[in-house]
């Protein structure tokens, strides 16, 4: 990473509203429309983190207009255009600041559910297998070992937390019992249409996309992708050359982060610890890699 980098880690932009800080995202009402700055702050285990990834809302938002460009014949996004100079006049003054890291986005009636498709057993869908063996109702056959690619991607939705709470794993009743069968439909084949061809394509670039997790909502009845997609924020990214079933993968997202705060006496509340240099950095290397294999 850039070491003249400038880093965002929060955005205090005058003359505009702000409506909500996220983990990583600051959203800005413009009436009919928001603007999503992505900054430079990093997440694990639902807490902030005190140190932030240089960079990172720019590959955030690189990587999510990758997919967005690729996915819009599956279905349909909030994205109005990530050009600073289109947006409205307003923003002009904070283009500096905005620039590579700001999607402009129509609003839309985030659904309740989160969307998560599974084509590997890693994470939490591992530990679930290995408890009952099945993943959130899915029941899958015997002998499967950790990182083990699935015969069929699964869809295994969760509801949707508080910031700072944890995201609940659900069955797809449940989920259907929370959106409406007909909703839940197009939400789960849209779901699993859009993973089958980005996990395609992520081969062909030497990344398996392991599993990952969709946002959608409504816009006048109509069923649309927002938030951010297929990013290593929302993703198991995994390099092909070093794939080995049986154990957890090196990744290109921020496991290298999680792995080094397990090795911590910390309980995973906040405060957050200070990050070490070498951790900040090697965290950044992974998430600059994986822009550069998808996008070139």
């Amino acid at each position: 990473m850039d070491k003249h980098t400038t880093v965002v880690t929060e955005t205090r932009l005058e003359g505009l509203k702000l409506l909500k800080r996220g983990k990583v995202r600051d959203v800005y009402d413009l009436g009919e429309s928001l603007l999503i700055v992505a900054t430079d702050r990093i997440s694990a285990f639902d807490v902030i983190m005190r140190n932030p990834i240089p960079g990172k809302g720019r590959i955030l938002t690189g990587i999510s207009r990758f997919w967005f460009e690729r996915m819009a014949d599956i279905l349909e996004n909030h994205v109005i255009s990530f050009d600073v100079a289109d947006f409205p006049p307003e923003c002009r003054a904070h283009s500096e600041v905005l620039r590579d890291r700001t999607m402009w986005v129509k609003k839309a009636e985030p659904l309740p559910i989160e969307c998560i498709v599974r084509g590997y057993l890693s994470g939490s869908g591992w530990k679930d297998y290995r408890s009952s063996g099945a993943v959130c109702g899915h029941r899958l056959g015997s002998g499967l070992l950790e990182s083990s690619e699935l015969e069929t991607p699964l869809f295994t939705p969760s509801t949707k937390a508080e910031l700072g709470e944890h995201d609940e794993n659900i069955t797809c009743e449940q989920a259907e019992s929370i959106v409406g069968k007909e909703l839940f439909r197009k939400v789960e084949t849209a779901s699993l249409a859009i993973y089958s061809r980005a996990r395609a394509m992520a081969k062909e670039r030497g990344i398996i996309i392991a599993d990952t997790k969709f946002e959608m909502g409504l816009v006048d009845g109509r069923l649309i992708l927002i938030d951010e997609l297929l990013t290593p924020d929302s993703s198991r990214f995994w390099p092909m050359d070093e794939y080995a079933p049986g154990r957890a993968q090196n990744s290109f997202d921020k496991q290298y982060l999680r792995d080094y705060l397990e090795s911590l006496e910390w309980d995973k509340k906040p405060p957050a610890p200070e990050l070490p240099e070498n951790i900040i950095e090697q965290t950044g290397a992974r998430y600059s890699e994986a822009l550069q294999r998808l996008t070139q």
